[in-house]
Parts: C-alpha cells; sequence; structure tokens
C-alpha cells in the first residue's frame, strides 16, 4: 500500500475525531466543512513527519485541535483545495444521524460558547482522555490539567444551566 493509500485508510478511519473537532468549534455547516478540509489537508502536510511513535490518532488529535485553534483566529479562512485538489480521494465527511444531532446541538451550542482552550479540555475530557494524556498533548502538567479541566467544566455547566 502506498503512503497516500495508507492516509487515505487512516483519515477514513479517523474522520470522526475531525468531525467532531470541526463541529465542537464551528457553528455554521459550511465553516465545519472548510474546517474539516483545512484539518485534513494539515494532516496531509505533516504525514510524512509521522513516524508511528504514538496512536494514528494521538497525533491526528493534536493536530486537529491546533489546527481548530488558529483557523478559528485567523480572519481569513484558507481552502486547502487551493493547493491540491482531494476530490478523487472520496473522504466523506459523514454526518452523524438526525435524532443525535438534535440531542447534542444543545451540548455543542454550550461548547461553542468556550474559549479555544477551554474547548479543548472539554474535547479531551469528552474523548476519556487521562490527565498524563491531555498533559502531554497541551504541554503541561497533570496539576495544571485537573485546574484547566475544573474551570472548563464548570463554565460549561454555567451555560448549560442559564440556557
Amino acid at each position: 500500500m502506498t503512503s497516500q493509500q495508507e492516509f487515505i485508510t487512516k483519515i477514513d478511519m479517523h474522520k470522526g475525531i475531525i468531525f467532531k473537532i470541526s463541529k465542537m468549534y464551528m457553528d455554521d455547516k459550511d465553516d465545519r466543512d472548510d474546517l474539516f478540509q483545512e484539518i485534513t489537508y494539515q494532516v496531509w502536510k505533516a504525514y510524512p513527519n509521522f513516524k508511528g511513535e504514538s496512536e494514528f490518532s494521538t497525533w491526528l488529535y493534536r493536530i486537529a485541535l491546533n489546527t481548530a485553534i488558529i483557523f478559528l483566529k485567523s480572519e481569513k479562512k484558507r481552502s486547502f483545495i487551493a493547493n491540491e485538489d482531494f476530490s478523487n480521494y472520496k473522504i466523506v465527511n459523514d454526518e452523524y444521524d438526525h435524532e443525535k444531532e438534535d440531542k447534542l446541538a444543545e451540548m455543542y451550542k454550550a461548547i461553542n460558547q468556550l474559549n479555544p482552550i477551554d474547548k479543548a479540555f472539554i474535547f479531551y475530557y469528552l474523548e476519556d482522555f487521562s490527565g498524563r494524556e491531555i498533559a502531554d498533548q497541551m504541554g503541561i502538567s497533570e496539576g495544571n490539567v485537573r485546574v484547566k479541566m475544573n474551570r472548563a467544566k464548570n463554565k460549561l455547566k454555567d451555560i448549560l444551566n442559564n440556557q
């Protein structure tokens, strides 16, 4: 299998991660699609440097969250298609079913009110990352993770209670 085929297979297996992050950081469907594409592009650019020293999903989380934060802050949202055309690769952004979407809508609406860093902590929490894994991903101590995680969860609770 070529490197390109391996990449397509890995992205297809883990596209749920990209979808979740896109949904957490963007309210508008077009913006979510743009972010999904931007994350995919950034992962594609970085893929030659993936050495397999960690799980692909762990490596993908880091790139996806960093890309989402930068994308959110950027004034001009770039389209990755300007550089390369990935339309022939059949990477599909599958949506969740409508019932799940309705149930998650309120949670995502609340999460979208958080700042980008708090969103990252909530994402890691929802994905059941351990304190050590979050510390490694964020480059901070486990103690700092606990403090920041509690603050992020309390902010989210306050938002949900006030909706």
